[in-house]
């Protein structure tokens, strides 16, 4: 089951994420509880997450450039806070 995020973890990745790309689409999506018991499960219930960003700052831009801008964006709470991201990154209209 996936859940649309609304902890603290996803409001900050949320904020973070419509501050660096003024995306056009943004969804933050709670994937902690399939991963419930597994390696990176700190018990918070905000360990895995997968964004879906949409935003002009993608143009351009290759799949691991726009993965780079994601993961810039979020660096410290990858590091701290979220264990696991997957990340689908689009260019207006693709």
């Amino acid at each position: 089951m996936t859940d649309t995020a609304t902890g603290p973890v996803a409001a900050e990745i949320t904020a973070r994420l419509t501050a660096a790309l003024s995306p056009t689409r943004l969804e933050v999506v709670n994937e902690s509880a399939q991963h419930r018991g597994h390696m990176g499960d700190d018990g918070s219930g905000e360990s895995h997450f997968r964004v879906v960003v949409e935003s002009a700052a993608f143009v351009g831009r290759s799949r691991v450039d726009r993965q780079r801008l994601v993961n810039r964006a979020l660096a410290d709470l990858l590091a701290q806070k979220v264990h696991a991201l997957a990340i689908v990154a689009r260019a207006p209209g693709e």
